[in-house]
């Protein structure tokens, strides 16, 4: 991979890591009190909804982290290693809670009979965004174990 795009790739994290980071801190607690100024009924979930999704913005934030790490192997020729291997692993992982806090929360809403129709196809959204990721993760992390295994075979051939 060309330095110019490893770069790119590391600069569109950071921004999508920045950018995600900016919403959390500016624009969920206004959009929050006013979602709780419109419908007085449903205050009291302001600040249980609000921490759920910060707690999701954690696993979030540790599979950036994580996809910064397998760009950094792939930089020092450490592509076809089991430290990428368990990046990716680890990003799998990451997208498994992300969508498992997303069913609770969901749940949650519904159990309060307070599931939005606009909420609810954003959760979904999302939902089906993070399974398409993990099971691209799943994907290329199996391809990297079997290169790996032909690798040190072909080490060992020669």
């Amino acid at each position: 991979m060309k330095k110019a795009t490893k770069l790119g790739l590391k600069v569109t994290i950071c921004t999508i890591g920045l950018t995600i980071l900016a919403l959390c801190l500016f624009l969920l607690p206004d959009l929050a009190r006013s979602a709780a100024e419109m419908n007085p009924e449903f205050s009291y979930l302001r600040f249980p909804v609000l921490l759920g999704l910060y707690i999701t913005a954690i696993p979030f934030f540790l599979a950036l982290y994580q996809a910064l790490k397998l760009l950094d192997y792939i930089e020092c020729e450490n592509a076809f290693s089991h430290l990428a291997v368990s990046s990716l692993g680890n990003i799998k992982t990451c997208a498994f809670t992300i969508i498992a806090l997303y069913v609770i929360g969901i749940i949650f809403l519904v159990s309060q009979n307070a599931l939005h129709p606009g909420i609810a196809l954003i959760g979904f959204v999302i939902i089906f965004a993070t399974i398409v990721i993990s099971l691209f993760t799943a994907v290329l992390q199996e391809l990297l174990k079997s290169a790996i295994e032909i690798k040190s075979e072909n080490d060992l051939t020669v």
